[in-house]
C-alpha cells in the first residue's frame, strides 16, 4: 500500500486556485510538466474505462492556430445568428497569446457501452481537476475557460469530435507572477447531512 502525507495532500488540495493570463508572467511552461498534467488526467475515475477526455494541446505558433480559427468560427456563426460583437471577436485573436498553452478538452462518447451521457462528463471533469491540482503541485498557474467557441457545434470538428461528443473548454497554463491568494469557503457543515441511525 502506498502511503503519502494527508497534511500534504490537503495542503495541496486547498492551494488550488484558477489563474488567470493577466496574472502570468509571459514565460514559458516547460512542456514536461504539460505532459505530467495530461498524463495525471489519464488517470481520472471512469465508468467501465471508457476514459472518455480528450486533449488538443497548443503551444508555440499553435497558439496562434488557435487564435485564427476560434475568432473566425466565432465571427462564422454569431454573424450568421446575428450576435456578433467586434470587441469579442478581436480577444478571441489576442488571448491566447497570453498563455504558454491551452488544453482544448473534450468529451469523447463511447459508441459500444450506453453510460449516461453525465457520467461522462463527470470523468472529464475529474480528469481537468487533476490537471488543476498537477498544475499546482508544480507551482503553474492555469484555469478553465468555458466561454468563447465551447459551445458551437460548428467548433467540434477542429478538435476531433463528433456530433455526439462535447467541446467543454479552454484549460489556459502559464507562470504565475505571484503566489495565488489564499481561497475561502462557506463551511462544508452547511452543505452537509450525516444519518447515522
Amino acid at each position: 500500500m502506498n502511503t503519502f502525507s494527508p497534511e500534504d495532500f490537503n495542503a495541496l488540495i486547498r492551494a488550488r486556485r484558477s489563474v488567470f493570463p493577466k496574472d502570468y508572467t509571459g514565460e514559458k511552461v516547460d512542456d514536461a510538466i504539460i505532459h505530467q498534467m495530461i498524463e495525471n488526467a489519464n488517470w481520472a475515475p471512469t465508468h467501465k474505462l471508457t476514459e472518455p477526455w480528450r486533449f488538443v494541446i497548443f503551444s508555440g505558433e499553435g497558439l496562434k492556430t488557435l487564435a485564427a480559427f476560434q475568432s473566425e468560427c466565432y465571427k462564422t456563426v454569431t454573424q450568421a445568428n446575428g450576435t456578433f460583437k467586434e470587441e469579442r471577436y478581436r480577444a478571441l485573436q489576442i488571448k491566447p497569446m497570453e498563455s504558454s498553452h491551452i488544453i482544448a478538452v473534450g468529451m469523447k462518447r463511447d459508441e459500444k457501452k450506453s453510460l449516461p451521457e453525465w457520467e461522462e462528463l463527470g470523468a472529464v471533469f475529474c480528469a481537468i481537476e487533476n490537471i488543476y491540482l498537477t498544475a499546482t503541485a508544480y507551482g503553474v498557474g492555469c484555469y478553465l475557460s468555458t466561454g468563447g467557441i465551447t459551445n458551437f457545434e460548428e467548433a467540434k470538428s477542429f478538435f476531433g469530435l463528433g456530433k455526439d461528443d462535447k467541446l467543454l473548454g479552454f484549460i489556459h497554463v502559464g507562470l504565475p507572477k505571484a503566489t495565488p491568494t489564499q481561497g475561502k469557503r462557506k463551511p462544508v457543515q452547511e452543505k452537509t447531512k450525516w444519518i447515522t441511525a
